[in-house]
């Protein structure tokens, strides 16, 4: 796992090429501790910081090719690598024993008909001397991620914003049709960053570039929605050895591999089958709350206990400002509003003191229907049918009810409260593609000056008779998953110097599970069916049977102390296109226990956290 930076620039002089890479290197310092690289050539050069997994004494970079035409700058990992590499050796001579000799023997043999062979998780750029051409390539679910700006013979691209910053040196200025998206779901929408002309590579795809030529972005895998032809219990047969062969193929490393378990489903799942079916008994890491309703270390501990796992428990006690502006600011680099971004940083903080490596549960919501969503969608099928004077006096009644600030988990109200915000957005999510903070009527008095802008929505997989819940899960595992989940747990985890592993997006079982019928993942309120089918002998019934907590914090009760009045501070600075008096009137509902604005406060904050530090 590692950090990857570019520059073509033949304006500039070898000592200047040498310096803006060095920075960049520099900026990603914790992607990969344990070594870096540089290689120059004329106008050109490429960089590499290394945490060392597999082959740690070879697989230096950027890697070379023999004949020094071609340099590869690779982050990520190839768990197929040893399978691929036999069909390689009548071609090449390897010289290391990792991965990144395999992709690069790879791709000079087969060029890009090479990546559809690959299994894992990678961002990489690759130099062609000769041909003076680039080829920049990112994983199929967006688990690695990687920036670019380009123009005319220009073009930089790097792991991290900041770094990407520093390589270009050039001021950046705010996108404010992606701030629109920003403020709508709380993050960015794939393709697009919070800079004008500053753009993420998209997952699935890759671009190919040349001096002076435009960049031809392309798909090299798009999720196919087929039907399954067979049985339900061949799909439960088929489902539990390929999720066990995905767990067994990211054990592949050189140094030991631990786990997160935060005591849900999907964690304890891997841990499960890392001890019954694999025969591994690893570290496992959770954070814990001191608000009961937000903590699960007593699921988390019980499944460490019956697997014999080696535990560590670390206990969120308070938030640290400058922890949360550093991750934002030097990792992100943008505005992002997932608060579960501190508790993700804590646990892998806490892992990487003990293991490089940690397998993590991500994906087996979007891919199983275990979001709570989707379950109120069901619900609103029925509900939506009752007459409007009904509907109207429920809400009446329910927003007579203080909102009650505990997690959703512990509270009835509270679930009707939610409910009744996902119905008051049913109009702004149909058809849904990601879900939203503000129903239209409040966005607009929040955001007056960004009404009608936003970036052009992704075209999303549909398939004949698919159900709501369905194209919900597409638009989840497209959209939420790689520009919310897996940013937060790349950057939190590499901030740490830790590898994260998502057993669950491999190829083999994100295609199975969409190949699937819905009523087999979903049956009445129950979602993961499949899952549970499939696993039942691994997971005590009371985990399989818990209700979806999330990895939430207990920011509502931050905004009632010091950060409601920071919050203030912050926007009387730069309010920038937010109405402070429609955010102060937020901030003055929550701290009278009227509503729970928590989560939209955050996001307010961040972004004005964000704009405080000049961009």
């Amino acid at each position: 796992m590692c950090g990857i930076a570019f520059l073509f620039d033949e304006h500039l002089s070898a000592d200047e090429h040498q310096a803006r890479m060095q920075a960049a290197l520099q900026a990603m310092q914790h992607r990969g501790p344990d070594d870096h690289g540089l290689w120059q050539g004329q106008g050109v050069s490429s960089g590499h910081r290394r945490l060392s997994i597999i082959d740690q004494a070879g697989s230096i970079q950027p890697m070379l090719s023999p004949d020094g035409r071609y340099i590869l700058s690779f982050n990520g990992e190839i768990y197929n690598y040893q399978e691929l590499r036999p069909d390689l050796q009548t071609h090449w001579q390897f010289h290391t024993h990792g991965d990144t000799e395999v992709l690069l023997a790879g791709l000079i043999r087969f060029g890009t008909a090479f990546i559809d062979r690959m299994e894992g998780m990678w961002a990489f750029a690759l130099w062609d001397k000769q041909e003076q051409r680039l080829l920049l390539c990112r994983d199929r679910m967006g688990k690695k991620p990687l920036y670019y700006q380009t123009s005319g013979s220009f073009l930089a691209c790097a792991s991290e914003l900041p770094a990407l910053k520093r390589l270009a040196q050039q001021s950046w200025a705010e996108d404010l049709a992606a701030s629109a998206d920003f403020f709508r779901h709380g993050y960015y929408l794939p393709g697009s960053t919070a800079y004008q002309n500053v753009c993420e590579l998209l997952p699935g795809h890759v671009i190919e570039w040349a001096p002076g030529k435009n960049c031809v972005e392309q798909p090299y895998w798009s999720l196919q929605i087929r039907t399954f032809q067979g049985s339900k219990e061949d799909a439960v047969a088929e489902l539990r050895s390929k999720l066990i062969r995905a767990v067994k193929r990211r054990m592949v490393a050189d140094v030991e591999v631990g786990a997160f378990l935060s005591g849900g489903v999907d964690s304890s799942l891997v841990v499960a089958i890392m001890c019954a079916e694999l025969g591994v008994h690893p570290k496992t890491f959770t954070i814990g709350f001191q608000e009961r309703s937000y903590d699960e270390r007593e699921f988390a501990e019980q499944i460490a206990k019956q697997r014999g796992t080696d535990h560590h428990v670390r206990v969120l006690e308070s938030w640290d400002r400058a922890q949360l502006t550093s991750l934002i600011l030097h990792n992100v680099g943008q505005p992002f509003a997932d608060s579960s971004l501190l508790p993700t940083f804590m646990v892998s903080q806490l892992a990487a003191s003990k293991v490089k490596v940690a397998l993590s549960g991500d994906g087996g919501d979007e891919l199983f229907s275990g979001y709570q969503r989707y379950q109120a969608r069901a619900i609103l099928r029925w509900y939506l049918h009752l007459p409007k004077t009904l509907r109207r006096s429920a809400e009446k009644l329910i927003r007579s009810l203080p909102e009650p600030m505990a997690h959703h988990s512990r509270s009835i109200i509270k679930k009707a409260h939610l409910l009744q915000d996902i119905i008051n957005r049913i109009e702004d999510e149909t058809p849904y593609f990601a879900p939203v903070l503000y129903p239209h009527e409040q966005y607009a008095s929040l955001f007056p000056s960004l009404i009608g802008q936003g970036k052009a929505l992704p075209n999303l997989p549909r398939q004949e008779n698919s159900d709501d819940i369905q194209q919900m899960m597409y638009a989840d595992a497209l959209i939420y998953l790689p520009q919310d989940i897996l940013v937060k747990v790349d950057r939190a985890s590499m901030g740490c110097s830790l590898e994260t592993r998502a057993p669950f997006l491999d190829r083999d079982v994100v295609e199975l599970a969409f190949s699937l019928p819905r009523h087999w993942h979903r049956s009445g309120f129950s979602g993961k069916k499949m899952l549970r089918q499939a696993f039942s002998d691994l997971l005590p019934a009371n985990i399989w049977n818990r209700r979806k907590q999330g990895f939430g914090v207990p920011i509502h009760d931050w905004f009632r102390k010091e950060l409601g009045q920071e919050f203030e501070e912050l926007l009387a600075k730069d309010s920038g296109p937010i109405n402070p008096a429609e955010a102060l009137n937020l901030l003055r509902q929550h701290r009278q226990g009227e509503r729970d604005h928590g989560y939209r406060l955050w996001s307010l904050y961040i972004y004005l956290l964000w704009k405080s530090s000049g961009l």
